[in-house]
């Protein structure tokens, strides 16, 4: 995985992460559910580019 990608969906996670806290503190349900898209986005690549560089390892 190269290093700007696996950096580009961890902020991405993070990202996921901090809208999630911001929806819940201000009962925002729809910036809690984009935040936690966001998060499954970033997992989703994350476990994707693995698999990926498995195969090409």
């Amino acid at each position: 995985m190269g290093i700007a990608d696996e950096a580009k969906n961890k902020a991405q996670e993070l990202k996921g992460k901090a809208k999630e806290a911001v929806g819940k503190a201000t009962d925002d349900e729809e910036l809690e559910a984009e935040g936690r898209a966001d998060q499954a986005k970033g997992n989703f690549k994350q476990a994707g580019q693995k698999i990926k560089d498995a195969f090409n390892s």
